[in-house]
């Protein structure tokens, strides 16, 4: 498990994809920071400037990279490619 969060997703409760997108980042012991766009509400801007898009989740990677709903597999080997997870994506 990493000590220090490399990344930050933007969410909400209510979104079946972040829930997901959280579960696996807990599953493969990722630390992150969590954005919940509902209750931080002024934050949505910012990750809508992020993604390009009004969509979530929104994986920010600390060297800018950003994925935006990501599959489980193209978030693994994200994490895989930056060194933050051993083993072939999921």
């Amino acid at each position: 498990m990493t000590t220090t969060a490399h990344l930050t997703v933007y969410g909400a409760e209510w979104c079946k994809d972040c829930r997901r997108t959280s579960a696996l980042l807990a599953r493969l012991g990722v630390d992150y920071v969590h954005v919940d766009l509902e209750a931080e509400p002024d934050r949505v801007d910012e990750a809508r400037q992020l993604a390009g898009i009004q969509r979530i989740p929104v994986v920010h990677f600390d060297d800018g990279a950003v994925l935006v709903e990501p599959s489980d597999a193209d978030l693994t080997a994200a994490l895989q490619t930056r060194g933050l997870v051993d083993g072939a994506p999921q």
